[in-house]
């Protein structure tokens, strides 16, 4: 499997990681075990995780995720495996996280409490990128970014990013840091897929001109992209079906990632992925790991049965000509996703 090296840092991955946030709910600990078992078979070493997952977010399993990849963890040898996890933004912002009195925030009070927590649940002295997995707007970055640097000069953490994060917020985080010689956000992770790829409009260049690598999460649109709510099908035990009776939050959600927008680009995608012979899956996931900004696409499971044709991606270079018929989809249908 291709690596690829984290922004700047020393730190190299496999060009796919493996995302965790269905683990302890949508996927119990047979299951999760099997699913980074496979993907460590075929050469993947980058596992991400957070501390408030697994999603959506609850008071009675927060943290549970991260006890199911530390006892994984110690089936392997600990040095072969890159770790990312994330402290939780403010609850104030578009969520509340269950934990901390639903107070948490990005300060060096909430960041070392976090940090201490998923360094005891993953069962390490040591995280190998710890990200703010949303920003805090009105608190000063220089604040947090001074609280993140703590985490890099004790040994506890060994490089930092950001997540959902916007230009502004990416490049002021950068600026912080340069001025007051402090570590770098050395990623970000974002949404990024065929049906939302409003990362290439200034994310993109701004990646480029500050070597910060994009770890696209969510590929396949929430799923969509697999084709399981083709034709406004809301299979059994699917995120989005799980949201239909959730919050107004996660409902809006709902709605953004599945409509008649998102479905009809899936369809047309799905064409191009038949003439190539292979599973919109597979040609999602090459298409996202084939940018020069992207260091490594972040995939989910809930069963071990959907893992082969994730990986299936890491042998696929998608041709000049399958990129322009995905780009012509992209015009007709711009911004699906809103």
């Amino acid at each position: 499997m291709k690596k690829n090296r984290l922004g700047k840092s020393s730190i190299t991955v496999s060009d796919i990681c493996m995302g965790t946030m269905t683990f302890g709910n949508q996927a119990d600990e047979k299951s999760s075990f099997r699913i980074m078992d496979m993907a460590y078979d075929a050469g993947v070493d980058f596992y991400d995780t957070a501390e408030m997952y697994p999603v959506p977010p609850d008071a009675k399993y927060a943290g549970e995720t991260e006890e199911i990849v530390g006892r994984w963890m110690k089936t392997k040898d600990r040095e072969s495996l890159i770790i990312a996890s994330k402290v939780a933004g403010p609850s104030h912002v578009w969520i509340t996280a269950p934990f901390r009195g639903g107070k948490t925030g990005l300060d060096r009070h909430h960041i070392v409490r976090a940090v201490e927590g998923s360094l005891r649940r993953l069962g390490t002295d040591y995280i190998d990128l710890y990200q703010t997995h949303w920003p805090d707007a009105d608190y000063p970055l220089e604040e947090t970014m001074m609280a993140l640097d703590e985490l890099v000069r004790s040994g506890k953490v060994r490089i930092l990013g950001c997540s959902n994060e916007s230009t502004w917020g990416l490049t002021k985080s950068l600026w912080a840091s340069d001025i007051h010689g402090l570590a770098r956000h050395d990623t970000i992770q974002n949404n990024f897929s065929l049906n939302n790829r409003r990362f290439e409009d200034e994310l993109a260049q701004a990646c480029r001109q500050e070597n910060v690598s994009l770890l696209p999460y969510s590929p396949l649109g929430g799923g969509v992209l697999s084709g399981k709510y083709n034709d406004g099908a809301f299979p059994e035990g699917a995120r989005f079906s799980m949201y239909q009776q959730s919050p107004k939050r996660q409902q809006a959600m709902m709605h953004r990632f599945v409509n008649k927008k998102t479905l009809e680009s899936t369809r047309r995608y799905q064409a191009i992925a038949a003439e190539l012979k292979m599973s919109l899956v597979t040609m999602a996931i090459a298409w996202s790991k084939q940018h020069d900004f992207v260091a490594s696409t972040i995939v989910g499971a809930t069963t071990p049965e959907q893992v082969p044709e994730l990986l299936a991606a890491a042998e696929v270079t998608l041709s000049h000509e399958a990129l322009k018929q995905i780009d012509a989809v992209s015009r007709d249908i711009p911004y699906p996703m809103g």
